[in-house]
Protein backbone atom coordinates (compact mmCIF):
# COMPACT_ATOMS: atom_id res chain seq x y z
CA UNK A 1 0.00 0.00 0.00
CA UNK A 2 1.87 2.99 -1.06
CA UNK A 3 -1.01 5.96 -1.74
CA UNK A 4 -3.39 7.26 0.90
CA UNK A 5 -6.57 6.35 -1.34
CA UNK A 6 -5.21 2.89 -2.25
CA UNK A 7 -4.31 2.72 2.08
CA UNK A 8 -7.50 4.16 2.64
CA UNK A 9 -9.86 2.08 0.39
CA UNK A 10 -8.62 -1.09 1.97
CA UNK A 11 -9.34 0.26 5.31
CA UNK A 12 -12.69 1.42 4.41
CA UNK A 13 -13.49 -2.17 3.14
CA UNK A 14 -12.64 -4.11 5.42
CA UNK A 15 -14.56 -2.12 8.09
CA UNK A 16 -11.27 -0.09 9.91
CA UNK A 17 -13.07 3.62 8.79
CA UNK A 18 -14.95 5.53 6.64
CA UNK A 19 -16.19 8.88 6.28
CA UNK A 20 -18.79 10.10 9.52
CA UNK A 21 -22.29 10.56 7.69
CA UNK A 22 -21.22 8.44 4.15
CA UNK A 23 -24.70 7.98 3.06
CA UNK A 24 -24.72 12.01 2.86
CA UNK A 25 -21.73 12.20 0.77
CA UNK A 26 -19.44 12.23 4.20
CA UNK A 27 -18.22 15.02 6.11
CA UNK A 28 -14.59 16.59 5.46
CA UNK A 29 -12.63 16.18 8.60
CA UNK A 30 -15.04 13.52 9.90
CA UNK A 31 -14.33 9.61 10.36
CA UNK A 32 -16.24 6.85 11.59
CA UNK A 33 -14.47 3.66 13.24
CA UNK A 34 -16.09 0.14 12.46
CA UNK A 35 -15.49 -2.54 14.16
CA UNK A 36 -11.87 -3.51 13.50
CA UNK A 37 -10.64 -0.14 13.75
CA UNK A 38 -12.49 0.45 17.09
CA UNK A 39 -10.82 -2.98 18.07
CA UNK A 40 -7.19 -1.61 17.20
CA UNK A 41 -8.04 1.89 18.60
CA UNK A 42 -8.58 -0.11 21.72
CA UNK A 43 -5.39 -2.20 21.71
CA UNK A 44 -3.57 0.83 21.11
CA UNK A 45 -4.60 2.73 23.93
CA UNK A 46 -4.36 -0.34 26.01
CA UNK A 47 -0.17 -0.86 25.00
CA UNK A 48 0.13 3.14 25.25
CA UNK A 49 -1.41 2.95 28.91
CA UNK A 50 0.49 0.13 29.63
CA UNK A 51 3.65 1.61 28.92
CA UNK A 52 3.43 5.25 29.86
CA UNK A 53 0.89 5.61 32.92
CA UNK A 54 1.28 1.91 34.57
CA UNK A 55 5.24 2.90 34.49
CA UNK A 56 4.82 4.80 37.99
CA UNK A 57 2.38 4.06 40.97
CA UNK A 58 2.23 7.78 41.45
CA UNK A 59 0.54 8.49 37.34
CA UNK A 60 -2.92 7.92 37.23
CA UNK A 61 -5.74 7.86 34.02
CA UNK A 62 -8.76 9.92 34.75
CA UNK A 63 -12.05 10.64 32.06
CA UNK A 64 -12.41 14.27 32.27
CA UNK A 65 -15.02 16.52 30.34
CA UNK A 66 -15.23 17.79 27.12
CA UNK A 67 -16.31 21.07 27.29
CA UNK A 68 -14.23 23.86 28.58
CA UNK A 69 -15.72 26.83 30.16
CA UNK A 70 -14.73 30.11 28.29
CA UNK A 71 -12.18 31.47 31.54
CA UNK A 72 -10.43 27.98 30.86
CA UNK A 73 -9.36 28.74 27.58
CA UNK A 74 -8.63 32.14 28.25
CA UNK A 75 -6.31 31.47 30.74
CA UNK A 76 -4.88 28.87 29.02
CA UNK A 77 -4.04 31.36 26.07
CA UNK A 78 -5.90 29.37 23.49
CA UNK A 79 -8.43 32.15 23.00
CA UNK A 80 -5.21 34.47 21.54
CA UNK A 81 -3.04 32.14 20.19
CA UNK A 82 -4.55 28.49 18.99
CA UNK A 83 -3.75 29.58 16.09
CA UNK A 84 -3.06 28.55 11.94
CA UNK A 85 -2.07 30.98 9.45
CA UNK A 86 -5.23 30.96 6.80
CA UNK A 87 -4.79 32.15 3.12
CA UNK A 88 -8.01 32.29 0.84
CA UNK A 89 -7.89 32.41 -2.91
CA UNK A 90 -9.20 35.95 -3.87
CA UNK A 91 -10.71 34.85 -6.99
CA UNK A 92 -12.98 31.61 -5.33
CA UNK A 93 -12.64 32.35 -2.03
CA UNK A 94 -11.37 28.75 -0.96
CA UNK A 95 -9.43 28.76 2.18
CA UNK A 96 -6.47 26.76 2.74
CA UNK A 97 -3.69 26.68 5.43
CA UNK A 98 -0.67 28.53 5.02
CA UNK A 99 1.77 25.33 5.50
CA UNK A 100 -0.28 23.05 2.94
CA UNK A 101 -0.03 25.21 0.21
CA UNK A 102 4.15 26.23 0.85
CA UNK A 103 4.27 21.95 1.57
CA UNK A 104 6.65 21.55 -1.51
CA UNK A 105 8.66 24.66 -1.53
CA UNK A 106 8.79 24.65 2.33
CA UNK A 107 8.51 21.69 3.81
CA UNK A 108 9.72 22.68 7.04
CA UNK A 109 6.71 24.40 7.40
CA UNK A 110 5.56 28.59 8.63
CA UNK A 111 5.87 27.74 12.18
CA UNK A 112 6.86 31.31 13.85
CA UNK A 113 6.66 33.18 10.92
CA UNK A 114 4.82 36.49 10.49
CA UNK A 115 2.52 36.73 8.21
CA UNK A 116 3.73 39.25 5.85
CA UNK A 117 6.88 36.70 5.40
CA UNK A 118 4.24 33.65 5.06
CA UNK A 119 2.51 35.87 2.38
CA UNK A 120 5.58 36.53 0.27
CA UNK A 121 6.26 33.23 0.30
CA UNK A 122 3.46 32.18 -1.37
CA UNK A 123 3.60 34.65 -3.79
CA UNK A 124 7.48 33.74 -4.70
CA UNK A 125 6.57 30.32 -4.71
CA UNK A 126 4.06 30.81 -7.46
CA UNK A 127 1.16 28.43 -6.14
CA UNK A 128 -2.01 28.20 -7.90
CA UNK A 129 -5.30 27.67 -6.50
CA UNK A 130 -5.79 23.70 -6.15
CA UNK A 131 -9.46 24.80 -6.86
CA UNK A 132 -9.50 27.46 -9.50
CA UNK A 133 -5.66 27.73 -10.54
CA UNK A 134 -5.50 31.39 -9.42
CA UNK A 135 -2.16 32.98 -8.47
CA UNK A 136 -4.20 35.66 -6.11
CA UNK A 137 -4.07 35.22 -2.80
CA UNK A 138 -5.38 37.09 0.42
CA UNK A 139 -2.92 38.29 3.39
CA UNK A 140 -2.08 35.41 5.58
CA UNK A 141 -4.24 35.98 8.76
CA UNK A 142 -4.56 33.50 12.51
CA UNK A 143 -7.81 31.77 12.01
CA UNK A 144 -8.65 30.23 15.20
CA UNK A 145 -9.36 26.62 15.97
CA UNK A 146 -11.74 26.05 18.27
CA UNK A 147 -14.89 24.78 18.27
CA UNK A 148 -17.25 27.49 20.40
CA UNK A 149 -20.82 26.46 21.35
CA UNK A 150 -23.97 27.73 23.41
CA UNK A 151 -24.28 26.67 26.81
CA UNK A 152 -26.55 26.93 29.39
CA UNK A 153 -30.49 27.84 29.40
CA UNK A 154 -30.33 31.14 27.55
CA UNK A 155 -27.17 29.94 25.30
CA UNK A 156 -25.88 33.82 26.54
CA UNK A 157 -22.75 31.51 28.03
CA UNK A 158 -19.96 29.99 25.84
CA UNK A 159 -18.20 27.54 26.05
CA UNK A 160 -15.39 25.32 23.54
CA UNK A 161 -14.65 21.80 22.35
CA UNK A 162 -11.34 21.24 24.14
CA UNK A 163 -8.89 21.48 21.51
CA UNK A 164 -6.75 19.05 23.08
CA UNK A 165 -6.62 16.78 26.15
CA UNK A 166 -3.82 18.58 28.24
CA UNK A 167 -6.15 21.04 30.35
CA UNK A 168 -8.08 18.61 31.35
CA UNK A 169 -4.95 17.42 33.50
CA UNK A 170 -4.42 20.84 34.53
CA UNK A 171 -7.73 21.58 36.16
CA UNK A 172 -7.29 18.41 37.36
CA UNK A 173 -4.55 18.42 39.29
CA UNK A 174 -5.83 20.70 43.03
CA UNK A 175 -7.87 17.36 43.24
CA UNK A 176 -5.97 14.77 42.15
CA UNK A 177 -3.15 15.86 44.54
CA UNK A 178 -5.53 15.68 47.55
CA UNK A 179 -6.51 12.31 45.32
CA UNK A 180 -3.05 11.35 45.15
CA UNK A 181 -0.19 10.88 47.80
CA UNK A 182 1.23 14.41 48.31
CA UNK A 183 3.92 13.66 46.48
CA UNK A 184 6.10 14.54 43.15
CA UNK A 185 6.37 13.84 40.62
CA UNK A 186 2.23 12.85 39.70
CA UNK A 187 1.06 11.83 36.20
CA UNK A 188 -2.32 13.03 34.92
CA UNK A 189 -2.97 10.96 32.05
CA UNK A 190 -5.89 11.54 29.88
CA UNK A 191 -7.27 9.12 26.58
CA UNK A 192 -10.08 10.82 24.87
CA UNK A 193 -11.60 13.60 22.10
CA UNK A 194 -10.26 16.23 21.18
CA UNK A 195 -11.68 19.03 18.60
CA UNK A 196 -10.35 21.69 15.66
CA UNK A 197 -12.11 23.34 13.32
CA UNK A 198 -9.48 22.63 10.88
CA UNK A 199 -9.41 25.15 7.96
CA UNK A 200 -8.94 22.52 5.58
CA UNK A 201 -9.06 19.19 6.58
CA UNK A 202 -6.56 16.44 4.98
CA UNK A 203 -4.92 13.14 5.04
CA UNK A 204 -7.83 11.45 6.10
CA UNK A 205 -6.92 10.96 10.24
CA UNK A 206 -3.65 13.46 10.22
CA UNK A 207 -5.72 16.51 9.69
CA UNK A 208 -9.37 15.75 10.91
CA UNK A 209 -11.83 18.01 13.07
CA UNK A 210 -12.38 15.25 16.14
CA UNK A 211 -9.48 12.70 16.88
CA UNK A 212 -8.75 10.98 19.75
CA UNK A 213 -5.35 12.20 22.08
CA UNK A 214 -3.78 10.25 24.85
CA UNK A 215 -1.74 12.60 26.99
CA UNK A 216 0.11 12.46 29.80
CA UNK A 217 1.09 15.39 31.96
CA UNK A 218 3.57 14.82 34.59
CA UNK A 219 4.21 17.32 37.32
CA UNK A 220 7.38 17.61 38.87
CA UNK A 221 9.72 19.92 40.85
CA UNK A 222 12.42 20.75 38.81
CA UNK A 223 14.99 20.87 41.38
CA UNK A 224 13.72 17.63 42.72
CA UNK A 225 13.29 15.20 39.82
CA UNK A 226 14.97 12.12 40.14
CA UNK A 227 14.98 10.78 36.51
CA UNK A 228 15.98 7.33 36.47
CA UNK A 229 18.35 7.92 33.68
CA UNK A 230 20.63 4.82 33.77
CA UNK A 231 17.85 2.91 32.60
CA UNK A 232 17.98 4.54 29.09
CA UNK A 233 21.47 5.96 29.45
CA UNK A 234 22.66 4.26 26.38
CA UNK A 235 20.20 4.32 24.08
CA UNK A 236 21.02 6.18 20.74
CA UNK A 237 18.25 8.18 19.46
CA UNK A 238 17.77 9.69 16.29
CA UNK A 239 17.92 13.45 16.56
CA UNK A 240 16.96 16.18 13.97
CA UNK A 241 18.66 18.84 15.52
CA UNK A 242 16.95 22.53 15.38
CA UNK A 243 20.45 24.27 14.84
CA UNK A 244 21.61 21.87 11.92
CA UNK A 245 18.66 22.28 10.19
CA UNK A 246 18.77 25.95 10.40
CA UNK A 247 21.80 24.84 8.28
CA UNK A 248 20.12 22.89 5.80
CA UNK A 249 20.81 19.40 7.07
CA UNK A 250 18.20 17.43 8.04
CA UNK A 251 19.82 14.32 8.80
CA UNK A 252 19.29 12.39 12.44
CA UNK A 253 22.17 12.43 14.43
CA UNK A 254 22.48 9.67 16.95
CA UNK A 255 22.83 10.92 20.57
CA UNK A 256 22.71 8.94 23.75
CA UNK A 257 20.68 10.44 26.72
CA UNK A 258 23.99 10.17 28.45
CA UNK A 259 25.96 12.20 26.42
CA UNK A 260 22.93 14.95 26.08
CA UNK A 261 22.97 15.33 30.01
CA UNK A 262 26.81 15.45 30.04
CA UNK A 263 26.81 18.06 27.49
CA UNK A 264 24.56 20.59 29.24
CA UNK A 265 21.89 20.11 26.44
CA UNK A 266 18.83 18.80 27.84
CA UNK A 267 17.70 18.15 31.71
CA UNK A 268 17.84 14.49 32.88
CA UNK A 269 13.93 14.14 33.08
CA UNK A 270 13.58 15.46 29.46
CA UNK A 271 16.15 12.85 28.43
CA UNK A 272 14.73 9.87 29.94
CA UNK A 273 11.59 10.42 29.13
CA UNK A 274 12.59 11.19 25.33
CA UNK A 275 14.23 7.69 25.45
CA UNK A 276 11.42 6.07 26.55
CA UNK A 277 9.00 7.60 24.20
CA UNK A 278 11.58 6.55 21.58
CA UNK A 279 11.27 2.89 22.73
CA UNK A 280 7.57 2.96 22.64
CA UNK A 281 7.61 4.13 19.39
CA UNK A 282 10.00 1.28 18.25
CA UNK A 283 10.01 -1.50 20.70
CA UNK A 284 5.67 -1.91 21.25
CA UNK A 285 4.50 -0.28 17.94
CA UNK A 286 7.13 -2.14 16.25
CA UNK A 287 7.98 0.30 13.98
CA UNK A 288 11.17 0.12 12.14
CA UNK A 289 14.40 2.28 13.76
CA UNK A 290 15.23 3.42 10.47
CA UNK A 291 11.54 4.76 10.06
CA UNK A 292 11.54 7.37 13.00
CA UNK A 293 13.41 10.64 14.06
CA UNK A 294 12.92 12.85 16.78
CA UNK A 295 12.16 16.16 15.20
CA UNK A 296 13.41 18.82 17.34
CA UNK A 297 11.89 22.63 17.39
CA UNK A 298 13.64 25.74 17.34
CA UNK A 299 12.45 28.69 20.01
CA UNK A 300 10.23 30.28 16.98
CA UNK A 301 8.69 26.99 15.82
CA UNK A 302 7.58 25.52 19.11
CA UNK A 303 4.07 26.13 20.50
CA UNK A 304 4.01 28.82 23.07
CA UNK A 305 3.70 27.37 25.90
CA UNK A 306 6.79 25.47 25.43
CA UNK A 307 10.20 25.48 26.37
CA UNK A 308 12.16 22.22 24.81
CA UNK A 309 9.63 20.48 21.46
CA UNK A 310 10.91 16.98 20.16
CA UNK A 311 8.12 15.82 17.94
CA UNK A 312 8.62 11.65 17.47
CA UNK A 313 8.23 11.20 13.50
CA UNK A 314 7.82 8.96 11.41
CA UNK A 315 7.90 8.28 7.21
CA UNK A 316 5.02 7.13 6.14
CA UNK A 317 4.75 6.36 2.12
CA UNK A 318 1.35 7.00 1.72
CA UNK A 319 1.78 10.75 3.51
CA UNK A 320 5.11 11.20 1.19
CA UNK A 321 7.69 11.22 4.22
CA UNK A 322 8.09 12.22 8.03
CA UNK A 323 4.97 13.08 9.45
CA UNK A 324 4.52 13.46 13.33
CA UNK A 325 2.96 10.96 15.80
CA UNK A 326 3.81 12.11 18.86
CA UNK A 327 5.71 14.50 21.10
CA UNK A 328 7.57 15.58 24.31
CA UNK A 329 7.39 18.69 25.56
CA UNK A 330 8.15 20.81 28.71
CA UNK A 331 5.74 23.45 29.31
CA UNK A 332 7.97 24.44 32.31
CA UNK A 333 5.52 26.13 34.60
CA UNK A 334 3.27 27.83 32.57
CA UNK A 335 0.24 25.91 33.05
CA UNK A 336 -0.23 25.90 36.36
CA UNK A 337 0.73 29.73 36.59
CA UNK A 338 -2.12 30.60 34.22
CA UNK A 339 -4.95 28.70 36.04
CA UNK A 340 -3.44 29.81 39.44
CA UNK A 341 -3.91 33.35 38.22
CA UNK A 342 -7.43 32.69 36.18
CA UNK A 343 -8.85 31.06 39.07
CA UNK A 344 -7.48 32.59 41.78
CA UNK A 345 -6.27 29.83 43.36
CA UNK A 346 -3.17 28.71 44.97
CA UNK A 347 -1.75 25.60 43.12
CA UNK A 348 1.67 25.66 44.20
CA UNK A 349 1.98 22.18 46.54
CA UNK A 350 4.45 21.89 49.35
CA UNK A 351 7.77 20.15 49.36
CA UNK A 352 9.60 17.78 52.20
CA UNK A 353 12.17 20.46 52.68
CA UNK A 354 9.89 23.47 53.38
CA UNK A 355 9.74 24.93 49.94
CA UNK A 356 6.45 25.65 47.92
CA UNK A 357 6.48 25.01 44.33
CA UNK A 358 4.23 25.39 41.43
CA UNK A 359 4.69 22.13 39.54
CA UNK A 360 6.55 21.87 36.00
CA UNK A 361 5.25 20.12 33.24
CA UNK A 362 6.15 17.40 31.16
CA UNK A 363 3.49 16.81 28.51
CA UNK A 364 4.20 13.33 26.64
CA UNK A 365 1.59 13.39 23.71
CA UNK A 366 0.25 10.76 21.30
CA UNK A 367 -1.87 10.89 18.14
CA UNK A 368 -4.10 7.83 18.73
CA UNK A 369 -5.61 7.89 14.98
CA UNK A 370 -2.46 9.11 13.79
CA UNK A 371 -0.66 5.90 15.21
CA UNK A 372 -3.33 3.67 13.30
CA UNK A 373 -2.82 5.03 10.57
CA UNK A 374 0.96 4.82 10.88
CA UNK A 375 0.78 0.56 11.43
CA UNK A 376 -1.52 0.51 7.91
CA UNK A 377 1.00 2.37 6.44
CA UNK A 378 3.99 0.49 7.88
CA UNK A 379 2.35 -3.15 8.17
CA UNK A 380 -0.42 -3.73 5.66
CA UNK A 381 0.81 -5.33 2.91
CA UNK A 382 0.44 -6.62 -0.89
CA UNK A 383 2.60 -9.92 -1.63
CA UNK A 384 1.44 -11.18 -5.22
CA UNK A 385 -2.22 -11.74 -4.05
CA UNK A 386 -2.27 -11.88 -0.45
CA UNK A 387 -2.76 -8.63 1.72
CA UNK A 388 -1.05 -9.30 5.16
CA UNK A 389 -1.58 -6.43 8.52
CA UNK A 390 1.42 -6.91 9.98
CA UNK A 391 0.44 -5.66 13.24
CA UNK A 392 2.05 -7.03 16.48
CA UNK A 393 -0.40 -9.49 17.51
CA UNK A 394 -1.29 -7.41 20.94
CA UNK A 395 -2.41 -4.74 18.55
CA UNK A 396 -4.45 -6.55 16.46
CA UNK A 397 -8.51 -6.44 16.82
CA UNK A 398 -8.90 -10.27 17.36
CA UNK A 399 -6.47 -13.10 18.02
CA UNK A 400 -7.76 -14.87 15.15
CA UNK A 401 -10.18 -17.01 13.82
CA UNK A 402 -11.42 -20.55 14.51
CA UNK A 403 -12.75 -22.22 11.36
CA UNK A 404 -14.24 -26.00 10.99
CA UNK A 405 -12.54 -27.67 8.23
CA UNK A 406 -16.06 -28.42 7.15
CA UNK A 407 -18.89 -26.59 8.42
CA UNK A 408 -21.11 -30.16 8.46
CA UNK A 409 -18.66 -32.51 10.06
CA UNK A 410 -16.62 -30.14 12.22
CA UNK A 411 -18.59 -26.87 13.31
CA UNK A 412 -20.10 -28.55 16.45
CA UNK A 413 -16.68 -28.98 17.33
CA UNK A 414 -15.20 -25.59 16.67
CA UNK A 415 -18.13 -23.97 18.22
CA UNK A 416 -17.39 -25.82 21.42
CA UNK A 417 -13.44 -24.70 21.30
CA UNK A 418 -14.31 -21.07 19.96
CA UNK A 419 -16.90 -20.75 23.12
CA UNK A 420 -13.60 -22.24 25.22
CA UNK A 421 -11.27 -19.72 24.33
CA UNK A 422 -13.89 -16.88 24.56
CA UNK A 423 -14.64 -17.86 28.00
CA UNK A 424 -10.63 -17.73 28.78
CA UNK A 425 -11.03 -14.04 27.26
CA UNK A 426 -9.36 -14.76 24.15
CA UNK A 427 -11.16 -12.31 21.67
CA UNK A 428 -11.49 -14.68 18.83
CA UNK A 429 -13.89 -15.39 16.01
CA UNK A 430 -15.72 -18.21 14.48
CA UNK A 431 -16.71 -18.30 10.75
CA UNK A 432 -17.80 -21.40 8.90
CA UNK A 433 -17.96 -19.71 5.06
CA UNK A 434 -16.37 -19.86 2.17
CA UNK A 435 -13.17 -21.92 1.55
CA UNK A 436 -10.80 -22.22 4.30
CA UNK A 437 -8.02 -20.36 2.54
CA UNK A 438 -10.65 -16.92 1.94
CA UNK A 439 -10.95 -17.58 5.67
CA UNK A 440 -7.07 -17.08 6.09
CA UNK A 441 -7.21 -14.22 3.52
CA UNK A 442 -9.56 -12.59 5.75
CA UNK A 443 -7.77 -12.30 9.09
CA UNK A 444 -4.00 -11.57 7.07
CA UNK A 445 -5.97 -8.58 5.95
CA UNK A 446 -7.44 -7.41 9.47
CA UNK A 447 -4.18 -8.46 11.15
CA UNK A 448 -5.41 -11.32 13.13
CA UNK A 449 -2.12 -13.43 14.35
CA UNK A 450 -3.49 -17.08 14.71
CA UNK A 451 -6.27 -18.83 12.53
CA UNK A 452 -7.65 -22.58 14.32
CA UNK A 453 -8.74 -25.12 12.32
CA UNK A 454 -10.94 -27.82 13.50
CA UNK A 455 -10.26 -30.99 11.35
CA UNK A 456 -11.23 -35.17 11.41
CA UNK A 457 -8.42 -35.83 13.36
CA UNK A 458 -9.48 -33.27 16.17
CA UNK A 459 -12.83 -35.04 16.57
CA UNK A 460 -11.15 -37.92 16.34
CA UNK A 461 -9.38 -37.45 20.01
CA UNK A 462 -12.33 -35.46 21.14
CA UNK A 463 -13.42 -31.95 20.57
CA UNK A 464 -11.77 -30.51 23.79
CA UNK A 465 -8.97 -32.71 23.99
CA UNK A 466 -7.87 -33.25 20.64
CA UNK A 467 -5.69 -31.16 18.84
CA UNK A 468 -6.19 -28.61 16.25
CA UNK A 469 -3.90 -26.73 13.58
CA UNK A 470 -2.83 -23.83 14.42
CA UNK A 471 -1.49 -21.24 11.33
CA UNK A 472 0.34 -18.32 12.12
CA UNK A 473 0.13 -15.25 9.93
CA UNK A 474 3.43 -13.85 8.93
CA UNK A 475 5.47 -17.31 8.31
CA UNK A 476 1.86 -19.09 7.47
CA UNK A 477 4.17 -22.08 8.96
CA UNK A 478 1.11 -24.49 10.91
CA UNK A 479 1.56 -27.29 13.55
CA UNK A 480 -0.34 -29.10 16.06
CA UNK A 481 -1.88 -28.23 19.24
CA UNK A 482 -3.99 -29.25 22.01
CA UNK A 483 -6.04 -26.71 23.66
CA UNK A 484 -4.88 -25.72 26.73
CA UNK A 485 -0.97 -25.33 25.13
CA UNK A 486 -3.43 -23.16 22.94
CA UNK A 487 -4.77 -21.13 24.88
CA UNK A 488 -1.53 -20.53 26.74
CA UNK A 489 0.26 -19.45 23.08
CA UNK A 490 -2.63 -17.12 22.47
CA UNK A 491 -2.35 -15.42 25.31
CA UNK A 492 1.21 -15.17 25.72
CA UNK A 493 1.27 -13.40 22.53
CA UNK A 494 -1.63 -10.96 23.17
CA UNK A 495 1.05 -10.21 26.40
CA UNK A 496 2.27 -6.02 24.86
CA UNK A 497 5.86 -5.70 26.21
CA UNK A 498 6.26 -3.48 29.96
CA UNK A 499 8.69 -0.72 30.55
Amino acid sequence: MTTIDELFATLRRRGVLWPSAEIYGGIQGLYDYGPVGTAIKRRIEEAWTEWMVRASDDFYLIEPAELLPEPVVRASGHLENFTDPEVSCADCHTAYRADTLLETARPEGVDGLAPAEIGRLVQEAGVRCPRCGARHWTVPRPFNLMFSVDFGATGDETAYLRPETAQSSYLAFARMWDVGRHALPLGIAVIGRAYRNEIAPRQVLFRSRAFTQAELQIFFDPADYPAPLESVADERLPMVRADRRAAGDLTPVGATPAELVAAGELPAFYAYHLARSYRFYRDVLGYPAERIRLYEKSATERAFYNRIQFDVEVDLASLGGFREVGAVHYRGDYDLTRHGEGSKKDLSVARPDGRRVVPHVLEITFGVDRNLWALADLDLQTEGERTVWRLPPYLAPIAGGVFPLLRKEHGEAARRIWRSLRAAGIPVEYHETGSVGKRYARMDEIGAPWCITVDHETLAEGPLHGTVTLRERDSRTQERLALAPLEARLRASLRPPTP
